[in-house]
């Protein structure tokens, strides 16, 4: 044959497929994505639930790439365990062999171009002409990015099959498996994706370029390579991101270290037993037991192996107030988002245990304290910790500002939005109780009855409400148990000050009645504003909120 390699259409085969997957990936997490994320947080508590939920959702996204990086930001987060986070990437490297059995199986049996213009005519037009539904587009993204996958492929496939008679078979052998193992996993590194790799190395099996042999040398090498995805990721993350990255590059090379030394051995068990009479179903099947069998070297010892990750790294914790936050990145909107809901949790209960501090548990005003007690105990104390929730509010704004610049789902930027919502809430609460620590103080340290029967009242009225709102908080429940109930609060301060003056025509004070007025208002107004909070953190919907909200 006359015809040279065509590099540009080999190339422009993998740009096509790799742009295929993206898009396959990207709508497949917008339909399945949230299913995922559920699954993930629920049922990895076992190592064998990890590995099966890992291989399934894997199969399903057809992208270990987006698995293994959606785990990597839970477990940074501090979401799921190290312990769970190694059985889902253990089932992730088995999942991804999936894309393999279904390019084998359909790709070289027909005509691949003629078989990706049907999705590629029918995803293009339904993306475009449906864009407002959500779901119809990203079914048409989906079949959009099937049909590229294909189309690279018969790229890829006929570019290689126009040189295959040129080459000389003996020649290649020549360089050894070692060599090819090592263009896999080189390539595979470059172009970060084993699947992208996978179709090349069927395509050369396709065309007899390669024999079975070298062929899986190099799937060998690419299971290897991929691991740099997640390498890179983890630079300059958390300790357990970084260990969760040393694992799986562990897995990879051990396994594949292994299997490569015994591969003309289960090569010739596999066309023995398995009689397929197809190297390209050989090939697939090689390519899943070259998994499988590092699942079952591993499994055994995942407990052993987590507790020596955590000897690795030390405890690189990142800098910041938040627990969550500051241990999750950008890069997985969802996720970030349903970190800072976690986060907001733990600052509404901060601001409650400030509150109570200042209004049950401060001792300044205990008479049967010592002197010396009292004078260690200073408002510089509760002042202290509101400046620590400043910090969290700042750290936590920062991250939300960073985060709105994502391409977030309608969804996610719709919960980010009553999430920066409740988190100003909650520090104007605080902030209303900061302004009268001294005024408590003061209050705390009166003698007439009058004073301190109004400040019991207040204590009565606070802790019924945020034992209201912390058990709101505390529930499953997605929507706000009653959302009138914060807004009217707001009417107790008039009952409020109405007795406090009938009670003034009876009974001394030695506060003046103006901070007991003002000690009254910030503390009605410091609960209102908790209570929005909490609206905001647990309503479904803004706008659900923003009709109960009064104007003026």
């Amino acid at each position: 044959m006359g015809e040279t390699f065509d590099f540009w259409k080999f190339l422009a085969g993998i740009g096509i497929f790799l742009w295929g997957m993206h898009q396959l990936e990207h709508a497949l997490r917008e339909i399945a994505g949230k299913s995922f994320k559920n699954l993930l947080q629920r049922f990895t508590n076992k190592p064998w639930k990890g590995i099966l939920i890992g291989t399934m959702s894997t199969a399903i996204l057809q992208s270990s790439t987006l698995v293994t990086l959606m785990v990597l930001a839970f477990l940074g987060g501090g979401m799921i365990s190290l312990g769970s986070s190694l059985g889902v990437v253990l089932g992730a490297n088995l999942g991804t062999t999936v894309t393999a059995w279904i390019v084998a199986t359909l790709g070289f049996k027909f005509s691949v171009a003629d078989f990706s213009f049907p999705f590629l005519a029918i995803g293009t037009l339904t993306y475009i002409f449906v864009n407002s539904r959500p779901l119809l587009r990203n079914i048409g993204g989906f079949l959009v990015g099937f049909g590229l996958i294909f189309l690279g492929l018969d790229f890829m496939k006929t570019a290689i099959e126009a040189v295959a008679e040129q080459l000389d078979f003996s020649e290649l052998t020549a360089f050894g498996t070692v060599f090819f193992l090592l263009v896999g996993l080189i390539i595979t590194a470059l172009i970060q994706s084993s699947s992208a790799m996978t179709v090349i190395v069927l395509s050369a099996l396709n065309a007899q370029v390669i024999n079975l042999e070298l062929a899986f040398a190099m799937m060998i090498g690419a299971n290897i390579g991929t691991t740099f995805t997640l390498t890179l990721s983890a630079i300059g993350g958390s300790a357990d991101k970084k260990r969760l990255a040393l694992f799986n590059f562990g897995f990879n090379f051990i396994t594949g270290f292994i299997v490569f030394l015994f591969s003309k051995q289960i090569i010739f068990l596999v066309r023995e037993y398995f009689m397929l009479m197809d190297p390209l179903m050989d090939l697939v099947l090689l390519n899943t037991l070259l998994n499988a069998v590092g699942i079952m070297l591993f499994y055994p010892f995942l407990n052993v192996l987590e507790k020596w990750l955590r000897t690795r790294y030390g405890r690189d914790e990142p800098v910041g107030e938040s627990v969550y936050v500051k241990k999750v990145g950008t890069e997985i909107p969802s996720v970030a988002v349903l970190a800072l809901e976690k986060e907001l949790i733990l600052v509404f209960k901060k601001t409650v245990v400030f509150i109570n501090k200042l209004l049950v548990t401060s001792p300044a005003g205990d008479k049967n304290l010592s002197v010396w007690k009292k004078l260690i105990y200073q408002p510089q104390d509760l002042l202290a910790d509101y400046a620590k929730l400043k910090l969290l509010e700042d750290e936590l704004t920062s991250f939300g500002i960073f985060l709105q610049e994502k391409n977030l789902t309608p969804e996610d930027a719709e919960k980010l939005t009553y999430l920066m919502h409740s988190l100003r809430e909650m520090i104007y609460g605080a902030k209303d109780f900061k302004d009268i620590i001294h005024n408590i103080k003061e209050m705390k340290e009166s003698e007439e009855l009058l004073v301190l029967n109004m400040l019991d009242q207040l204590r009565s009225q606070a802790a019924d409400f945020l034992f209201f709102l912390d058990n709101t908080v505390s529930s499953d429940s997605t929507l706000f148990g009653s959302v009138d109930r914060p807004r009217s609060f707001a009417g107790n301060y008039e009952e409020m000050i109405l007795s406090l003056y009938q009670n003034l025509k009876f009974q001394k004070t030695d506060v003046p009645i103006s901070t007991l007025t003002n000690v009254i208002k910030q503390v009605v107004a410091g609960l209102k504003h908790l209570g929005e909070a909490v609206t905001y953190l647990k309503i479904k919907s803004v706008n659900a909120v923003d009709e109960k909200t009064p104007t003026g």
